[in-house]
């Protein structure tokens, strides 16, 4: 893989996709930079991946705030010299229907975008320097198609937001080689989900997937790495990617 030596930057780095994604990179090689609210879990992780703590940083607080995006990624630039790949997996996802959905659930999310927009911006910035990068964002089906049993069009909403901003960018950035792609998941058993469907709900989601199970957070970080790796996707960019037991192919019913 060409991730060796590359330093990575990950959003929502403390638990679920973003972990396990950490533990990946580190071991193909790379540096890595890792992000989310919770300073301690973010550390547990940096000790796991790089006990030395040579090859790992952490930056904790709210991506939606411009000062924690520019201390990711001037972390990454100070310590390592620079971002080869941003993986924007930060996340927030809730069920309700429209007419329980408040100003506040639209600020979460609307925070949320603007953070994914400015890491995006700065990072792009010093791959510049590098002369190209890849950066991988986290996108969802539910912005590909609704699904009746969780209602969700605010999470829909700024997802597909995320969904066109990277078609968008793929094509602006090209010309300089920087690569954008998004994973789009289903339902991934991730803490994510946790205080948004009880155990035996999510159980029962297995059985919405085609494939027969629910996703895991290595079924994605396989996805990453892939669309990360200039070695196997360099020709690879504005794609919507879903990796989803097959839901996006039709009914399965």
């Amino acid at each position: 893989m060409s991730l060796k030596n590359k330093t990575i930057v990950i959003t929502g780095g403390g638990s679920g996709l973003g972990a396990d994604a950490a533990r990946a990179a580190r071991a193909a090689g790379a540096n890595v930079v890792l992000n989310g609210r919770n300073r301690d879990k973010l550390a547990a992780i940096a000790n796991e991946i790089d006990s030395t703590g040579k090859h790992v940083a952490i930056v904790d607080g709210d991506i939606g705030q411009p000062e924690t995006a520019e201390r990711l990624i001037s972390t990454a630039a100070d310590k390592f010299g620079g971002v080869d790949v941003l993986y924007n997996n930060a996340g927030i996802f809730g069920i309700k229907p429209l007419a329980d959905v408040t100003r506040a659930d639209l600020d979460d999310y609307f925070n949320l975008m603007a953070g994914y927009f400015t890491v995006t911006q700065l990072a792009v910035n010093e791959m510049r320097k590098r002369g190209g990068g890849s950066i991988v964002n986290i996108g969802s089906i539910w912005s590909i198609q609704g699904i009746a049993a969780t209602p969700c069009s605010v999470p829909a909403m700024a997802k597909g937001g995320v969904h066109a901003l990277s078609r968008s960018l793929a094509i602006e950035l090209a010309p300089e080689k920087i690569r954008v792609n998004v994973i789009a998941p289903a339902v991934v058993e991730t803490p994510l989900f946790d205080g948004v469907v009880s155990t035996v709900e999510m159980a029962s989601f297995n059985a919405f997937h085609p494939l027969g199970r629910n996703g895991q957070a290595p079924d994605i970080t396989a996805a990453f790495l892939f669309l990360a790796d200039d070695a196997q996707s360099g020709w690879i960019t504005g794609v919507i990617l879903p990796v989803d037991g097959g839901v996006t192919a039709g009914r399965n019913a």
